[in-house]
């Protein structure tokens, strides 16, 4: 008899996004397949995580928000406020495991960092993507900016297999009107 999991579009999405994204890290997909399987489970085993987000019971975007703290927790995402200061997001996106092999920094103009967190990190995206690299956004509806990284060549993946499990993913840099 077939897994009734196999025919769940939304499951099937958000694994392949756990793969893209993680693909030396099989615990990040079983950690956000069981938050959509498993609700409840999940919110007892991960309450400490989830208490810094004001999340004490399932809620409609659960597993997109383990998938943020999967990642996180493996640092290959960093989640940036809205009012960060640039330097720290240097610094931040230094440490991701994630980062490309050629440093995108030596692209940068010293009075970029002077800009504001929206505007900045549309800079890091374009330098990025300068070197086959992109940022992307895993958008949680806060105000704060999760962000990956990826090749730029799977942006466009990341993004439709966001919007068919039903949650928002954008490339940053890529698109002049958007951040």
């Amino acid at each position: 008899m077939p897994d009734p999991h196999d025919a769940d579009p939304i499951r099937a999405s958000l694994a392949e996004i756990a793969a893209l994204l993680a693909p030396a890290h099989p615990d990040v997909a079983e950690e956000v397949l069981r938050a959509h399987d498993s609700p409840h489970d999940y919110v007892s085993a991960f309450a400490d995580r989830l208490d810094d987000r004001g999340i004490d019971e399932p809620v409609d975007d659960l597993a997109w928000i383990a998938l943020v703290d999967a990642l996180a927790a493996h640092g290959l995402l960093a989640e940036f406020d809205w009012k960060e200061d640039p330097q720290e997001i240097r610094a931040q996106l230094r440490k991701l495991e994630s980062r490309p092999s050629v440093d995108p920094w030596v692209l940068f103009a010293t009075d970029a960092t002077t800009l504001p967190t929206d505007e900045f990190l549309s800079a890091c995206g374009r330098h990025y993507r300068e070197i086959g690299a992109a940022l992307a956004v895993l958008d949680i509806d806060s105000d704060c900016y999760p962000v990956v990284g990826l090749r730029a060549a799977r942006t466009d993946e990341l993004t439709a297999l966001a919007a068919r499990a039903g949650f928002f993913a954008y490339a940053l840099g890529a698109d002049p009107g958007r951040p």
